[in-house]
C-alpha cells in the first residue's frame, strides 16, 4: 500500500509513454513537484526566481522554502499566463530560473522563454497543474521547460484526490530525483537490485503517494482523454452561448492563443470591474450556481509582501483578480449549461 508498487510504475510509465518526458516520477500532490524541482534547481538564499503573481501560492513557496525570492511579473492581457516580454528587463545576475505557470490549461508562449532561458543560463521550471494534454506548437506541456509539474487534484482533469507528477525533461535531474523524491536515499536503486542497501545520499522528503492513491489515478488516466474531450464540449458551449454578451460589451471570454491547444480545464470570465463580478457572483449564488473568483496575488498577499518582490506595475494580474470568475465544469453538468448561460444573461442585463 506504500509508494512505487506496481500502480505507481503504471502511472508513471502511461504519463511517460503519453508525454514523451525524459523520466516522470508520481508525488503526492504538485505541492511535492514544485519542491521538488526548487531543489533540482539548487536554489539558495540570495537566488532569484521569475514567475507570475497570478498563481497558487504553491508556485512561489517551493521558492522561498530554499530561501530564494520570488519575482514577481505581469501577465498577458489575453491568456493571464506569464507575459514573456517582461521576463528578460526583470533578469539581473541573481536569477536562477523562470516558473512558466500555465493558467486555465492554455500554454504559456514557451519558445521565447526557452530562448531568454538559454541567453542567460537560466532553468524552466513549467507549473503545468491546469494543463495535461494541452500542447504548445505540438508539444504536451510540462515537457517544454527543463522541470514539469502537474496536478491530479480533485478539480483537476484526471484526479486522484490529492496527487501530483513531477516530469524531468533534462537528464542531468534524473537521478537525483529519485533521491530527493526517496527521503535523501537511493532507496529505489536499491528495490531495482541495483546495490546491496540503501543509504542516505541528500537531502529529501517523503514526496510519493500511496498505492491505493495511484490505483484510483491509473483508472482516470485510462479515461483521461474521452474526459478531456467532454470538457472541452462543455468548454465551447459556455464560449459560444456567451458570446453575444462579449460582443455587447458586458464580459470578457477566454482566449485561446494560436500557438496552443486547450483541455477545457476551466471556463471563466473577466467582468468590466470588480461590482460587476460581486453582482453576477451574488446572483448566481442566489440561483444555486457556484462561480468563485481565482488567485488573490501574490504580490498584494501579505506572504508576498514579505517574501517576495515585484517587478514593475502589475495593471492586468490585479485586473484578474478583481474581475475575473470561474463558471462551473464538471463531467456530468451538461444538462444544466443553457440555464447557467440563461441566468448569466439575466443578470448582467439587469
Amino acid at each position: 500500500m506504500s509508494g512505487d508498487g506496481d500502480f505507481s510504475r503504471r502511472c508513471q510509465q502511461w504519463l511517460k509513454g503519453t508525454l514523451n518526458s525524459v523520466e516522470v516520477l508520481l508525488t503526492h500532490s504538485c505541492t511535492a513537484a514544485l519542491e521538488m524541482a526548487a531543489i533540482l534547481c539548487e536554489l539558495k538564499a540570495g537566488d532569484e526566481v521569475i514567475m507570475p503573481s497570478f498563481t497558487h501560492p504553491s508556485t512561489a513557496n517551493a521558492v522561498v522554502l530554499r530561501g530564494a525570492t520570488p519575482v514577481f511579473v505581469d501577465v498577458r492581457n489575453d491568456t493571464f499566463n506569464i507575459d514573456e516580454n517582461l521576463i528578460e528587463p526583470a533578469v539581473t545576475p541573481r536569477t536562477k530560473a523562470i516558473v512558466a505557470v500555465h493558467y486555465a490549461g492554455v500554454g504559456c508562449e514557451m519558445a521565447p522563454i526557452m530562448d531568454i532561458a538559454r541567453r542567460h543560463n537560466l532553468r524552466v521550471v513549467e507549473d503545468a497543474a491546469q494543463g495535461i494534454l494541452t500542447r504548445y506548437s505540438g508539444r504536451y506541456l510540462g515537457t517544454l521547460g527543463d522541470i514539469g509539474a502537474l496536478s491530479f487534484h480533485e478539480t483537476k482533469n484526471a484526479i486522484s484526490g490529492e496527487g501530483g507528477a513531477i516530469l524531468i525533461n533534462n537528464q542531468r535531474y534524473a537521478d537525483r530525483a529519485e533521491i530527493i523524491r526517496e527521503k535523501g536515499t537511493n532507496r529505489t536503486q536499491f528495490f531495482r537490485g541495483e546495490v546491496d542497501k540503501y543509504k542516505w545520499f541528500d537531502i529529501g522528503s517523503s514526496y510519493l503517494p500511496g498505492e491505493i492513491v495511484a490505483a484510483f489515478l491509473l483508472a482516470q488516466l485510462e479515461e483521461v482523454h474521452d474526459l478531456t474531450k467532454r470538457r472541452i464540449e462543455i468548454w465551447r458551449t459556455y464560449h459560444q452561448g456567451l458570446e453575444e454578451l462579449e460582443l455587447a460589451g458586458l464580459l470578457t471570454r477566454p482566449v485561446i492563443p494560436p500557438s496552443c491547444d486547450h483541455n477545457g480545464h476551466l471556463y471563466y470570465l473577466v467582468m468590466p470591474d470588480p461590482n460587476a463580478r460581486s453582482r453576477l457572483i451574488a446572483g448566481l449564488r442566489a440561483r444555486e450556481i457556484s462561480a468563485p473568483f481565482h488567485y488573490v496575488p501574490l504580490h498584494t498577499s501579505p506572504a508576498g509582501l514579505r517574501f517576495g518582490r515585484t517587478f514593475g506595475c502589475l495593471p492586468i494580474t490585479e485586473r484578474a483578480g478583481e474581475c475575473l470568475l470561474r463558471l462551473p465544469m464538471w463531467i456530468g453538468i451538461e444538462p444544466h449549461l443553457d440555464r447557467i448561460i440563461g441566468e448569466i444573461s439575466s443578470i448582467v442585463h439587469q
